[in-house]
Protein backbone atom coordinates (compact mmCIF):
# COMPACT_ATOMS: atom_id res chain seq x y z
CA UNK A 1 0.00 0.00 0.00
CA UNK A 2 2.88 2.70 1.01
CA UNK A 3 4.14 1.75 -2.45
CA UNK A 4 0.72 2.36 -4.25
CA UNK A 5 0.70 5.49 -2.12
CA UNK A 6 4.17 6.51 -3.65
CA UNK A 7 3.66 5.92 -6.87
CA UNK A 8 0.03 7.74 -6.95
CA UNK A 9 2.17 10.70 -5.13
CA UNK A 10 4.78 10.87 -7.76
CA UNK A 11 5.81 14.20 -9.72
CA UNK A 12 6.96 11.95 -12.64
CA UNK A 13 3.54 10.49 -13.04
CA UNK A 14 2.21 14.05 -13.93
CA UNK A 15 4.83 14.90 -16.22
CA UNK A 16 4.26 11.68 -18.00
CA UNK A 17 0.46 12.52 -18.14
CA UNK A 18 1.26 15.95 -19.52
CA UNK A 19 3.68 14.89 -22.17
CA UNK A 20 0.85 12.72 -23.16
CA UNK A 21 -1.24 15.27 -23.89
CA UNK A 22 1.28 17.61 -25.79
CA UNK A 23 2.60 19.72 -22.89
CA UNK A 24 6.48 20.19 -23.01
CA UNK A 25 8.37 22.13 -21.00
CA UNK A 26 10.73 24.49 -23.12
CA UNK A 27 14.95 23.37 -23.40
CA UNK A 28 17.31 25.58 -21.47
CA UNK A 29 18.50 28.71 -23.84
CA UNK A 30 21.44 30.30 -22.56
CA UNK A 31 21.61 33.74 -24.32
CA UNK A 32 24.52 34.88 -26.34
CA UNK A 33 26.27 38.05 -24.89
CA UNK A 34 26.88 40.29 -27.50
CA UNK A 35 30.44 41.19 -28.44
CA UNK A 36 31.93 44.03 -26.21
CA UNK A 37 31.46 47.78 -27.16
CA UNK A 38 28.70 46.33 -30.07
CA UNK A 39 25.72 48.25 -28.19
CA UNK A 40 23.66 45.54 -29.37
CA UNK A 41 21.66 44.31 -26.53
CA UNK A 42 21.49 40.28 -25.92
CA UNK A 43 19.21 38.60 -27.55
CA UNK A 44 15.98 37.22 -25.92
CA UNK A 45 15.54 33.74 -26.29
CA UNK A 46 11.88 33.51 -28.40
CA UNK A 47 9.06 30.77 -26.29
CA UNK A 48 5.59 31.17 -27.10
CA UNK A 49 4.36 30.44 -23.48
CA UNK A 50 5.55 31.29 -20.30
CA UNK A 51 4.64 31.09 -16.67
CA UNK A 52 6.19 32.87 -13.70
CA UNK A 53 7.05 30.02 -10.93
CA UNK A 54 9.26 30.08 -7.98
CA UNK A 55 12.67 30.25 -8.57
CA UNK A 56 13.93 28.16 -5.46
CA UNK A 57 11.20 25.55 -5.96
CA UNK A 58 9.92 25.60 -2.35
CA UNK A 59 6.40 26.72 -2.18
CA UNK A 60 5.32 29.99 -0.20
CA UNK A 61 8.97 31.37 -0.63
CA UNK A 62 7.35 34.46 -2.92
CA UNK A 63 5.35 35.77 0.43
CA UNK A 64 5.79 37.86 1.66
CA UNK A 65 8.76 39.31 0.49
CA UNK A 66 8.11 40.78 -3.12
CA UNK A 67 11.91 40.43 -4.03
CA UNK A 68 12.18 36.75 -3.81
CA UNK A 69 13.37 35.43 -6.47
CA UNK A 70 11.39 34.19 -10.11
CA UNK A 71 12.09 32.69 -12.93
CA UNK A 72 10.03 32.22 -15.97
CA UNK A 73 8.91 28.52 -17.20
CA UNK A 74 8.64 28.56 -20.42
CA UNK A 75 6.41 25.57 -22.05
CA UNK A 76 6.17 23.96 -25.43
CA UNK A 77 2.64 23.36 -26.58
CA UNK A 78 2.63 20.64 -29.73
CA UNK A 79 -1.41 19.32 -28.88
CA UNK A 80 -4.05 22.74 -28.76
CA UNK A 81 -6.82 20.37 -28.39
CA UNK A 82 -5.67 19.23 -24.72
CA UNK A 83 -4.83 22.34 -23.97
CA UNK A 84 -7.81 24.51 -24.43
CA UNK A 85 -10.33 21.37 -23.44
CA UNK A 86 -7.82 21.45 -20.31
CA UNK A 87 -7.76 25.05 -19.65
CA UNK A 88 -11.58 25.27 -20.01
CA UNK A 89 -12.05 22.29 -17.72
CA UNK A 90 -9.83 23.82 -14.94
CA UNK A 91 -12.29 26.93 -15.32
CA UNK A 92 -15.00 24.86 -14.21
CA UNK A 93 -13.66 24.09 -10.71
CA UNK A 94 -12.95 28.27 -10.35
CA UNK A 95 -15.29 31.47 -9.06
CA UNK A 96 -16.62 31.99 -12.60
CA UNK A 97 -18.12 28.96 -12.79
CA UNK A 98 -19.89 28.98 -9.44
CA UNK A 99 -21.09 32.92 -9.96
CA UNK A 100 -22.73 31.77 -12.89
CA UNK A 101 -24.00 27.46 -12.76
CA UNK A 102 -25.41 28.27 -9.49
CA UNK A 103 -27.71 31.36 -9.94
CA UNK A 104 -28.80 30.11 -13.50
CA UNK A 105 -29.71 26.68 -12.07
CA UNK A 106 -31.73 29.13 -9.25
CA UNK A 107 -33.11 31.12 -12.13
CA UNK A 108 -33.80 28.87 -14.81
CA UNK A 109 -34.36 24.88 -13.59
CA UNK A 110 -35.37 24.54 -9.83
CA UNK A 111 -34.57 25.61 -6.71
CA UNK A 112 -35.12 22.43 -4.97
CA UNK A 113 -32.24 21.25 -6.61
CA UNK A 114 -30.01 24.31 -6.10
CA UNK A 115 -30.47 23.88 -2.31
CA UNK A 116 -29.38 20.92 -2.76
CA UNK A 117 -26.25 21.56 -4.55
CA UNK A 118 -25.22 24.40 -1.74
CA UNK A 119 -26.29 21.65 0.88
CA UNK A 120 -23.14 19.42 -0.09
CA UNK A 121 -21.13 22.01 -1.90
CA UNK A 122 -20.58 23.88 1.36
CA UNK A 123 -23.02 22.62 4.39
CA UNK A 124 -22.02 19.74 6.45
CA UNK A 125 -25.01 19.48 9.19
CA UNK A 126 -23.04 19.59 12.25
CA UNK A 127 -25.24 19.33 15.74
CA UNK A 128 -23.37 20.97 19.04
CA UNK A 129 -23.74 20.69 22.26
CA UNK A 130 -24.57 23.27 25.25
CA UNK A 131 -22.80 23.47 27.94
CA UNK A 132 -24.40 20.63 30.18
CA UNK A 133 -24.35 18.13 27.52
CA UNK A 134 -27.76 18.51 26.48
CA UNK A 135 -29.01 18.32 23.18
CA UNK A 136 -31.29 21.49 22.48
CA UNK A 137 -34.01 21.28 19.75
CA UNK A 138 -32.49 24.27 17.43
CA UNK A 139 -28.96 24.09 18.54
CA UNK A 140 -27.95 22.89 15.24
CA UNK A 141 -24.82 25.12 14.02
CA UNK A 142 -24.74 24.62 9.71
CA UNK A 143 -22.03 26.18 7.80
CA UNK A 144 -19.48 23.53 8.58
CA UNK A 145 -18.27 22.73 4.78
CA UNK A 146 -17.41 20.68 2.41
CA UNK A 147 -14.99 22.83 0.86
CA UNK A 148 -13.79 24.09 4.18
CA UNK A 149 -12.83 20.67 4.60
CA UNK A 150 -10.90 20.45 1.99
CA UNK A 151 -9.06 24.02 1.78
CA UNK A 152 -8.18 23.15 5.62
CA UNK A 153 -6.44 19.75 4.96
CA UNK A 154 -4.06 21.15 2.74
CA UNK A 155 -2.78 23.70 5.19
CA UNK A 156 -2.87 20.59 8.16
CA UNK A 157 -1.47 17.69 5.42
CA UNK A 158 0.86 20.08 4.35
CA UNK A 159 1.36 17.70 1.04
CA UNK A 160 3.55 19.97 -1.72
CA UNK A 161 2.42 20.02 -4.89
CA UNK A 162 4.13 18.48 -7.68
CA UNK A 163 7.39 19.38 -8.20
CA UNK A 164 8.81 21.54 -11.15
CA UNK A 165 10.66 20.47 -12.82
CA UNK A 166 9.60 17.72 -14.06
CA UNK A 167 6.17 18.97 -14.01
CA UNK A 168 5.09 22.13 -16.10
CA UNK A 169 2.36 24.20 -13.74
CA UNK A 170 0.09 26.58 -15.74
CA UNK A 171 -1.37 28.27 -13.07
CA UNK A 172 0.72 30.55 -11.15
CA UNK A 173 -1.84 31.60 -8.17
CA UNK A 174 -2.42 28.25 -6.96
CA UNK A 175 1.45 27.67 -7.01
CA UNK A 176 2.34 28.22 -3.30
CA UNK A 177 -0.61 26.37 -2.15
CA UNK A 178 -0.17 22.38 -0.38
CA UNK A 179 -1.92 19.89 -2.42
CA UNK A 180 -3.64 16.92 -1.04
CA UNK A 181 -6.78 17.00 -1.34
CA UNK A 182 -7.78 18.75 -4.77
CA UNK A 183 -10.88 20.63 -3.87
CA UNK A 184 -11.36 21.53 -7.65
CA UNK A 185 -12.14 17.23 -7.98
CA UNK A 186 -14.00 17.64 -4.50
CA UNK A 187 -15.83 20.25 -5.75
CA UNK A 188 -16.59 18.74 -9.64
CA UNK A 189 -17.63 15.31 -8.09
CA UNK A 190 -19.92 17.24 -5.58
CA UNK A 191 -21.77 19.36 -8.20
CA UNK A 192 -22.23 17.01 -10.37
CA UNK A 193 -23.30 14.09 -8.69
CA UNK A 194 -25.40 16.10 -6.02
CA UNK A 195 -27.41 17.48 -9.45
CA UNK A 196 -27.80 13.80 -11.14
CA UNK A 197 -29.41 12.75 -7.30
CA UNK A 198 -31.36 15.55 -6.76
CA UNK A 199 -32.50 15.71 -10.48
CA UNK A 200 -33.63 12.05 -10.23
CA UNK A 201 -36.58 12.77 -7.06
CA UNK A 202 -38.06 15.73 -9.14
CA UNK A 203 -37.75 14.18 -12.86
CA UNK A 204 -38.05 11.31 -15.30
CA UNK A 205 -34.81 11.90 -17.55
CA UNK A 206 -32.54 9.35 -18.83
CA UNK A 207 -30.37 8.11 -15.98
CA UNK A 208 -27.86 6.36 -17.81
CA UNK A 209 -27.54 9.65 -19.63
CA UNK A 210 -27.13 12.09 -16.67
CA UNK A 211 -24.71 9.56 -14.88
CA UNK A 212 -22.73 9.80 -18.23
CA UNK A 213 -22.36 13.37 -17.81
CA UNK A 214 -21.80 13.63 -14.32
CA UNK A 215 -18.83 11.21 -14.78
CA UNK A 216 -17.45 13.10 -17.71
CA UNK A 217 -17.24 16.37 -15.72
CA UNK A 218 -16.31 15.12 -12.47
CA UNK A 219 -13.60 13.36 -14.76
CA UNK A 220 -12.68 16.68 -16.57
CA UNK A 221 -12.00 18.66 -14.22
CA UNK A 222 -9.97 16.28 -12.44
CA UNK A 223 -7.88 15.35 -15.32
CA UNK A 224 -7.08 18.97 -15.71
CA UNK A 225 -5.58 19.02 -12.51
CA UNK A 226 -2.92 16.91 -13.73
CA UNK A 227 -2.81 18.94 -17.01
CA UNK A 228 -2.37 22.25 -15.26
CA UNK A 229 0.44 20.13 -12.94
CA UNK A 230 -1.33 21.65 -9.68
CA UNK A 231 -1.64 18.37 -8.34
CA UNK A 232 -0.32 14.73 -8.37
CA UNK A 233 -3.15 12.00 -9.00
CA UNK A 234 -2.89 11.03 -4.93
CA UNK A 235 -4.63 14.38 -4.53
CA UNK A 236 -7.29 14.25 -7.61
CA UNK A 237 -8.30 10.68 -5.76
CA UNK A 238 -8.50 12.07 -2.08
CA UNK A 239 -10.84 14.90 -3.43
CA UNK A 240 -13.25 12.67 -5.00
CA UNK A 241 -13.23 9.85 -2.37
CA UNK A 242 -13.80 12.60 0.22
CA UNK A 243 -16.77 14.36 -1.86
CA UNK A 244 -18.21 10.36 -2.48
CA UNK A 245 -17.51 9.26 1.16
CA UNK A 246 -19.42 13.36 1.60
CA UNK A 247 -22.74 12.60 -0.01
CA UNK A 248 -22.93 9.00 0.70
CA UNK A 249 -23.61 9.80 4.37
CA UNK A 250 -25.35 12.94 4.12
CA UNK A 251 -27.51 11.96 1.81
CA UNK A 252 -30.67 10.65 4.03
CA UNK A 253 -30.36 13.90 6.07
CA UNK A 254 -31.03 15.95 2.80
CA UNK A 255 -34.66 16.70 3.92
CA UNK A 256 -34.27 17.03 7.47
CA UNK A 257 -31.38 19.66 6.74
CA UNK A 258 -33.66 21.49 4.36
CA UNK A 259 -36.54 21.41 6.09
CA UNK A 260 -34.61 22.87 10.14
CA UNK A 261 -33.05 25.64 7.88
CA UNK A 262 -36.23 27.12 6.83
CA UNK A 263 -37.81 26.38 10.43
CA UNK A 264 -35.26 27.91 12.52
CA UNK A 265 -36.26 31.25 13.39
CA UNK A 266 -32.07 32.30 14.94
CA UNK A 267 -30.54 30.61 11.36
CA UNK A 268 -30.28 33.71 9.60
CA UNK A 269 -27.73 34.79 12.59
CA UNK A 270 -26.13 31.31 12.97
CA UNK A 271 -25.84 31.19 9.29
CA UNK A 272 -23.61 34.42 9.11
CA UNK A 273 -21.82 34.11 12.68
CA UNK A 274 -20.46 30.60 12.16
CA UNK A 275 -18.37 30.27 8.75
CA UNK A 276 -17.48 34.11 9.70
CA UNK A 277 -15.90 32.29 12.71
CA UNK A 278 -14.57 29.70 10.46
CA UNK A 279 -13.10 32.11 8.25
CA UNK A 280 -11.45 34.52 10.86
CA UNK A 281 -10.07 31.05 12.48
CA UNK A 282 -8.73 29.36 10.15
CA UNK A 283 -5.47 27.65 10.06
CA UNK A 284 -2.32 30.32 10.55
CA UNK A 285 0.24 29.18 7.86
CA UNK A 286 4.00 30.05 7.90
CA UNK A 287 3.36 32.05 4.86
CA UNK A 288 0.59 33.45 2.56
CA UNK A 289 -1.40 31.33 0.61
CA UNK A 290 -4.82 32.02 -0.89
CA UNK A 291 -6.63 29.26 0.65
CA UNK A 292 -8.11 31.45 2.88
CA UNK A 293 -9.56 33.60 0.55
CA UNK A 294 -10.51 31.08 -1.50
CA UNK A 295 -12.57 29.49 2.14
CA UNK A 296 -14.08 32.43 2.42
CA UNK A 297 -15.17 33.30 -0.97
CA UNK A 298 -17.36 30.04 -0.94
CA UNK A 299 -18.49 30.06 2.85
CA UNK A 300 -19.62 33.63 2.60
CA UNK A 301 -21.19 32.85 -1.04
CA UNK A 302 -23.42 29.66 0.22
CA UNK A 303 -24.45 31.88 3.79
CA UNK A 304 -25.80 34.43 1.60
CA UNK A 305 -27.53 31.77 -0.75
CA UNK A 306 -29.14 29.95 1.90
CA UNK A 307 -30.33 32.98 3.65
CA UNK A 308 -31.97 34.14 0.58
CA UNK A 309 -33.45 30.48 0.65
CA UNK A 310 -34.50 31.30 4.47
CA UNK A 311 -35.84 34.67 2.69
CA UNK A 312 -37.90 33.57 -0.40
CA UNK A 313 -41.34 31.96 1.39
CA UNK A 314 -41.69 35.09 3.00
CA UNK A 315 -41.98 37.12 -0.08
CA UNK A 316 -43.13 34.23 -2.48
CA UNK A 317 -40.26 35.05 -4.76
CA UNK A 318 -39.88 30.95 -6.37
CA UNK A 319 -42.70 28.48 -7.69
CA UNK A 320 -41.16 24.71 -6.69
CA UNK A 321 -43.17 21.99 -8.03
CA UNK A 322 -44.70 19.76 -5.48
CA UNK A 323 -42.03 17.45 -4.26
CA UNK A 324 -44.02 14.16 -4.31
CA UNK A 325 -44.61 14.42 -8.10
CA UNK A 326 -42.25 13.61 -10.42
CA UNK A 327 -42.48 15.57 -13.92
CA UNK A 328 -41.22 15.03 -17.32
CA UNK A 329 -38.40 17.56 -18.70
CA UNK A 330 -40.49 19.76 -20.76
CA UNK A 331 -39.26 20.24 -23.92
CA UNK A 332 -37.05 22.85 -24.71
CA UNK A 333 -38.63 25.87 -26.98
CA UNK A 334 -37.36 28.81 -28.77
CA UNK A 335 -39.64 31.29 -25.72
CA UNK A 336 -38.40 29.30 -23.00
CA UNK A 337 -34.83 29.71 -24.17
CA UNK A 338 -35.02 33.68 -25.04
CA UNK A 339 -36.79 33.50 -21.40
CA UNK A 340 -33.75 31.98 -19.57
CA UNK A 341 -31.05 33.32 -21.38
CA UNK A 342 -32.50 36.52 -20.67
CA UNK A 343 -33.02 36.09 -17.33
CA UNK A 344 -29.68 34.99 -17.05
CA UNK A 345 -28.73 37.92 -18.22
CA UNK A 346 -30.20 40.11 -16.71
CA UNK A 347 -29.64 38.44 -13.05
CA UNK A 348 -25.81 38.02 -13.73
CA UNK A 349 -25.40 41.77 -14.84
CA UNK A 350 -26.49 42.44 -11.10
CA UNK A 351 -24.86 40.04 -9.35
CA UNK A 352 -21.18 41.49 -11.04
CA UNK A 353 -22.59 44.73 -10.30
CA UNK A 354 -23.51 43.89 -6.72
CA UNK A 355 -19.76 42.06 -6.73
CA UNK A 356 -18.26 45.26 -7.83
CA UNK A 357 -19.65 47.58 -5.49
CA UNK A 358 -19.86 45.85 -2.40
CA UNK A 359 -15.99 44.73 -2.69
CA UNK A 360 -14.89 48.32 -3.67
CA UNK A 361 -17.17 49.77 -0.64
CA UNK A 362 -15.93 47.38 2.02
CA UNK A 363 -11.98 47.63 1.31
CA UNK A 364 -12.64 51.49 1.58
CA UNK A 365 -14.09 51.18 4.96
CA UNK A 366 -11.30 48.90 6.10
CA UNK A 367 -8.61 50.65 4.68
CA UNK A 368 -10.11 53.65 6.65
CA UNK A 369 -10.66 52.02 9.69
CA UNK A 370 -7.45 50.32 9.87
CA UNK A 371 -5.34 53.57 8.05
CA UNK A 372 -4.07 51.68 5.37
CA UNK A 373 -2.99 53.20 1.98
CA UNK A 374 -6.21 52.86 -0.29
CA UNK A 375 -5.57 50.49 -3.13
CA UNK A 376 -2.52 48.43 -1.15
CA UNK A 377 -3.08 45.22 -2.93
CA UNK A 378 -0.28 43.47 0.03
CA UNK A 379 -2.88 45.44 2.48
CA UNK A 380 -5.83 42.76 1.03
CA UNK A 381 -3.65 39.49 2.65
CA UNK A 382 -3.92 40.72 6.01
CA UNK A 383 -6.82 38.77 8.20
CA UNK A 384 -8.60 41.16 9.44
CA UNK A 385 -9.27 43.10 5.67
CA UNK A 386 -9.06 40.17 3.79
CA UNK A 387 -11.50 38.13 5.63
CA UNK A 388 -14.24 40.71 6.14
CA UNK A 389 -13.92 42.39 2.94
CA UNK A 390 -14.19 38.59 0.96
CA UNK A 391 -17.23 37.80 3.60
CA UNK A 392 -19.38 40.73 2.74
CA UNK A 393 -18.98 40.96 -0.67
CA UNK A 394 -19.88 37.48 -1.41
CA UNK A 395 -22.61 36.62 0.94
CA UNK A 396 -24.40 40.10 -0.78
CA UNK A 397 -23.66 38.16 -3.74
CA UNK A 398 -25.72 35.04 -2.12
CA UNK A 399 -28.86 37.08 -0.90
CA UNK A 400 -28.36 39.14 -4.71
CA UNK A 401 -28.99 36.29 -6.79
CA UNK A 402 -31.58 34.60 -4.57
CA UNK A 403 -33.32 37.31 -3.10
CA UNK A 404 -32.90 40.57 -5.30
CA UNK A 405 -32.47 39.28 -8.53
CA UNK A 406 -36.27 37.09 -8.11
CA UNK A 407 -37.42 40.54 -7.30
CA UNK A 408 -35.98 42.01 -10.50
CA UNK A 409 -37.33 39.28 -12.39
CA UNK A 410 -41.02 39.36 -10.99
CA UNK A 411 -41.06 43.42 -11.50
CA UNK A 412 -39.56 42.87 -15.47
CA UNK A 413 -42.40 39.85 -15.61
CA UNK A 414 -39.55 37.43 -16.40
CA UNK A 415 -42.02 34.31 -14.89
Amino acid sequence: MAELLQSLSDSQLVARFQRRCGLYPAPPETPHEPPEGSGAPAPRPASRHTQAVNGKGGRNSAYPQPYAQKYTQKYIVKNYFYYYLFKFSAALGEEIFYITFLPFTHWNIDPYVTRRLIIIWVDLCMTIPNSRGLMLKYNIHYREVIMYIGQVSKDILKWPRPSSPPVVKLEKRLADEFGMPSTHAMAATSISFTFLISAMDRYEYPFALGLMLAILFSTMVSLSRLYTGMHTVLDVIGGILISGLFIAVTYPAWNLIDHLESASLLFPICILVVPFFLCYNYPVSDNYTPTRADTTMILAAGAGVTIGFWVNPFFKLVSEPTESVIQSIPPLTTKMLVLGLTKFMVGIVVVFLVRQLMQNLSLQVLYSWFKVVTRNKEARRRLEIEVPYKFVTYSSVGICATVFVPMLHQFLGLL
